[in-house]
C-alpha cells in the first residue's frame, strides 16, 4: 500500500497530477487571502487559544495569530503632500552634478524619515540645465515644519566624545504629570486584581491580552517563558519561588516597570548554582595579565596565600593580595553562577567543594586560583505569565545624555571627498581633505583625541566613527573599515553632500488632506466592487459553469496579487489602483478568450476533456501576445517615468503576471477537475450536442 502510495507521489498520473496543482492552488488561496485579511483567522486562533489554555495538557499550545499587513497607501489616498524642489548646480562642475544630486537626494529621504514619514518618495529630475527634487510626503501632518527641515542645505559636524554630565531634574509640570499618571496606572491595577479576584475560573492570558501594556508578549497571553532569577525579572521569579506553580498574584507586584500580576504555570529544575568569591595571582603570559611575575612566583604565593586564608580574613586577603581588577572594590566576590559561567577548572573546583571550604590553588588560563565556597542552591526557573501596567519613571521625561559633543570642525571646512583604495590591502576607504582652516581644527581634534573615537555627523544621525590612530597634521584623513566598494562611495557622496553648495528652492507645492485621501479610498473600493459584481454577473449568466470557475479564479487572483502589493510592498495610489483593475480586465479577458474557444471545439463536435485541452492550445497565443505586450508597456512606464505613473507601471506589470498564472493555472486546473463529473454542454455556455 505504501508503495504504491510513494509512486502515485514520486510519478503521479496525469489526474494526480491535477489534483496536486488544484492542492497548490487551494493552498495558495488560503494563504493570501488569509494574508489580505487576517481577522477571521486571528479570531478563531484566539477563541481556540483560550479553550487549549483549560486543558493542562494541552496549555503549551498556542495557535500563533495570521501576521496582519496594512497596505501602504500612497499621497492621493492618505493625504500628504507633494513638493517640488530646483537646486542651484551652477557653481558645481558638469561631471560632478549627477553624483551632487544624488547625495542631496538621499540626505533630503534621511531628513523626512528622521522627521516620521514613512516611506517617502524622493526623485530628481532633469530638464535641460535645469535639476528639479520632487519629493512626496504621504500621512504628513505639519507641512511647515517638514518644507523646513527639507529646505536647509545637508549638514555635516564632526564630534568629540564628551565627559559625563549630571541629568537635569524634572520640571514641576513633569513630576506633576508623572505622579498623575502613575495614579491612575495604579488604580487600573487595583481593578485588574479586583477582576482576577472576581472569579475561579479567570482566563488569565485572555485578560493579559486584552489589558497588558507590555506588547511584546501581550499577543501570546502574556507569556514570559521560563525566568531565573539572575534574569530582567527578578522580582516576579521571588515572587514564585515563594508562592508556587498554580498559583495568581492577588496584590500588584511593583517593579522598575510598574504593577504586574502574574500566573506561575510551571516549574523547570536547572541543576544547582553556588555563591562564591576567589583571589587570583596572574603570572606573565597569562591571559589579561598585565604583571612581570614568573609562574614559579605566583604558585608559590598562592599556596602562602592558601596556609594563611580562613573564612574570617578571606575578603581581606582578596582585597590585598588579588590581581583580578576590581578585587579591592568586590573582595573578589563572585556571586551566584550556575554551570558553564566559568571556565570549566574553576568550575569543577567550585562545585566539588562543600559549602564553607576553601579550596587547593586551581590553575586556568587566568593563572592561579584560591577559592571559598559560600552557598550553594538549586536553581530553578519558572513558566510565567503576566500582565503589565506600566508606569512613568523620569528616564521618560529626560532625553539621554548625548555622548558626544560639537569640535568646531563641519561641512564648510570640507575641500574634498572621493573613494580611494588601500595601498597595502585594495580595502575600500574613504579620503578626507580639508581647508587651511579645516586643516589646523582637524589636527588639533586629532591631537587632543589621540586614541580616542571622532564621530561624522550628517543631518544629526552619525555615519561614521573612526578612532583617531595618531595626530593627523596635514589636513589629509582616511575613514576605514569594512567597506564594500559601494559603501564606500556612498558615505564619500554623503560626505560630498555635506560640502558642496547645492542649494534648493521650494517651486512647486500641492497638499492633499486626509479627507479627500479617505473619500479616494471609499470611492475606488466601492467601484472596484461594482464593477467586479458586474464582471461576475455577465460571467455567470452568459458562461454558466465556466463563468462560476472564472469568478473563483479571479477572486484568488486578486488575492495573490492585494498580498504581493502587501508584501513588496506596493506603494498604492489611485494610478496604481487603475493598474490593477485594468490587470483584472485582462485576467478577464484571458477567461474569456478560453471559453470561446472552448464553445468552437464543442460546436464541432469534440469532447469535453479534448475541448478544454485544445481550447487552451488556441487560445493561449492571443493571451501570451497581449498580456505581454501589455507587460512591456508598463515596464516602460515604470523604469521612464516618476511619481503616480511609476505607481501604474508597477501594480500593472504585476497584475498581467499574476494574471497569466490565473489563465495557464487556476482556470485550466478547475476546468480539468470538472470535465469528468460535468458533462452536460450547456453547462459550459453552448447547447450543441457533443460527441461522447
Amino acid at each position: 500500500m505504501f508503495k504504491g502510495l510513494w509512486k502515485g507521489v514520486v510519478r503521479p498520473s496525469p489526474r494526480g497530477k491535477v489534483r496536486w496543482v488544484l492542492f497548490f492552488v487551494i493552498v495558495l488561496a488560503l494563504a493570501t487571502g488569509f494574508l489580505d485579511w487576517s481577522y477571521p483567522w486571528n479570531a478563531a486562533a484566539d477563541k481556540l487559544n483560550v479553550w487549549i489554555d483549560r486543558v493542562p495538557k494541552l496549555s503549551i499550545i498556542n495557535i500563533p495569530h495570521y501576521p496582519s499587513r496594512p497596505f501602504k497607501l500612497g499621497l492621493d489616498l492618505q493625504g500628504g503632500a507633494h513638493l517640488v524642489y530646483e537646486a542651484g548646480v551652477s557653481q558645481i562642475e558638469a561631471g560632478e552634478r549627477d553624483e551632487a544630486m544624488e547625495g542631496v537626494r538621499d540626505v533630503i529621504e534621511r531628513r523626512v524619515n528622521a522627521f516620521g514619514v514613512a516611506e517617502p518618495v524622493v526623485q530628481t529630475a532633469r530638464a535641460g540645465d535645469s535639476w528639479r527634487v520632487v519629493v512626496e510626503l504621504a500621512g504628513v501632518k505639519d507641512i511647515r515644519q517638514a518644507i523646513r527641515q527639507i529646505g536647509e542645505t545637508p549638514v555635516l559636524e564632526f564630534k568629540e566624545e564628551a565627559t559625563a554630565e549630571p541629568q537635569r531634574a524634572l520640571t514641576d509640570e513633569e513630576r506633576r504629570d508623572m505622579e498623575e499618571y502613575n495614579k491612575a496606572a495604579r488604580k487600573r491595577a487595583d481593578e485588574l486584581i479586583s477582576e482576577l479576584k472576581s472569579s475561579d475560573e479567570v482566563d488569565f492570558m485572555a485578560m493579559a491580552r486584552k489589558y497588558s501594556d507590555d506588547q511584546a508578549t501581550k499577543e501570546f497571553g502574556g507569556s514570559l517563558g521560563f525566568i531565573t532569577r539572575d534574569s530582567a525579572y527578578a522580582d516576579l521569579w521571588e515572587w514564585s519561588n515563594t508562592q508556587g506553580v498554580g498559583k495568581v498574584s492577588l496584590e500588584p507586584i511593583e517593579t522598575a516597570e510598574g504593577w504586574n500580576a502574574i500566573q506561575v504555570k510551571g516549574v523547570e529544575e536547572r541543576g544547582n548554582e553556588v555563591h562564591a568569591q576567589h583571589m587570583l595571582i596572574c603570572f606573565r603570559g597569562a591571559e589579561r595579565c598585565d604583571r612581570d611575575t614568573s609562574k614559579d612566583e605566583a604558585r608559590k604565593k598562592i599556596e602562602e596565600l592558601k596556609a594563611q586564608a580562613t573564612a574570617d580574613n578571606f575578603e581581606s586577603l582578596a582585597r590585598e593580595h588579588s590581581t583580578e581588577p576590581g578585587a579591592k572594590e568586590r573582595s573578589g566576590d563572585l556571586g551566584f553562577f550556575g554551570r558553564g559561567m566559568m571556565v570549566k577548572p574553576f568550575e569543577d573546583a567550585v562545585f566539588a567543594l562543600p559549602v564553607g571550604a576553601i579550596s587547593d590553588p586551581v590553575e586556568t588560563q587566568f593563572g592561579f586560583h584560591l577559592i571559598r565556597k559560600i552557598e550553594e542552591r538549586p536553581l530553578k526557573a519558572y513558566d510565567v505569565n503576566r500582565i503589565l501596567v506600566k508606569k512613568k519613571v523620569e528616564a521618560d521625561y529626560l532625553p539621554p545624555p548625548d555622548p558626544w559633543r560639537n569640535a568646531g570642525l563641519s561641512g564648510k571646512h570640507l575641500q574634498r571627498t572621493a573613494l580611494q583604495f588601500d595601498p597595502n590591502t585594495n580595502v575600500p576607504e574613504v579620503g578626507l581633505e580639508f581647508n587651511e582652516e579645516g586643516k589646523k581644527l582637524f589636527a588639533d581634534i586629532t591631537t587632543r583625541n589621540n586614541g580616542k573615537l571622532v564621530a561624522i555627523f550628517l543631518d544629526g544621525l552619525p555615519i561614521s566613527i573612526p578612532r583617531v590612530n595618531e595626530p593627523i597634521l596635514d589636513g589629509r584623513a582616511v575613514i576605514s573599515g569594512n567597506f564594500t566598494i559601494k559603501e564606500a562611495k556612498l558615505l564619500a557622496q554623503r560626505l560630498n553632500a555635506g560640502a558642496l553648495p547645492v542649494p534648493i528652492n521650494l517651486v512647486s507645492q500641492q497638499t492633499v488632506g486626509a479627507t479627500l485621501g479617505d473619500a479616494s479610498v471609499r470611492a475606488s473600493i466601492k467601484a472596484g466592487l461594482i464593477g467586479f459584481a458586474l464582471v461576475a454577473l455577465f460571467m455567470l449568466i452568459y458562461y454558466r459553469l465556466a463563468g462560476l470557475i472564472a469568478v473563483l479564479a479571479l477572486i484568488i487572483y486578486s488575492a495573490i496579487v492585494l498580498a504581493l502589493f502587501k508584501l513588496i510592498p506596493v506603494t498604492l495610489s489611485l494610478a496604481g489602483i487603475a493598474g490593477f483593475v485594468l490587470s483584472i480586465g485582462m485576467a478577464v479577458d484571458a477567461n474569456v478568450l478560453q471559453f470561446e474557444r472552448l464553445k468552437e471545439e464543442l460546436r464541432a463536435g469534440r469532447g469535453l476533456q479534448t475541448a478544454i485541452e485544445d481550447a487552451f492550445k488556441r487560445a493561449w497565443p492571443s493571451i501570451r501576445d497581449s498580456h505581454l505586450t501589455t507587460l512591456f508597456g508598463a515596464l516602460i512606464l515604470f523604469w521612464f517615468s516618476t511619481s503616480l505613473v511609476k505607481g501604474f507601471g508597477l501594480t500593472l506589470s504585476i497584475g498581467v503576471v499574476m494574471s497569466l498564472f490565473s489563465a495557464i493555472t487556476v482556470t485550466r486546473v478547475f476546468l480539468r477537475m470538472a470535465a469528468p463529473h460535468i458533462t452536460k454542454a450547456w453547462l459550459y455556455g453552448t447547447k450543441v450536442k457533443r460527441n461522447s
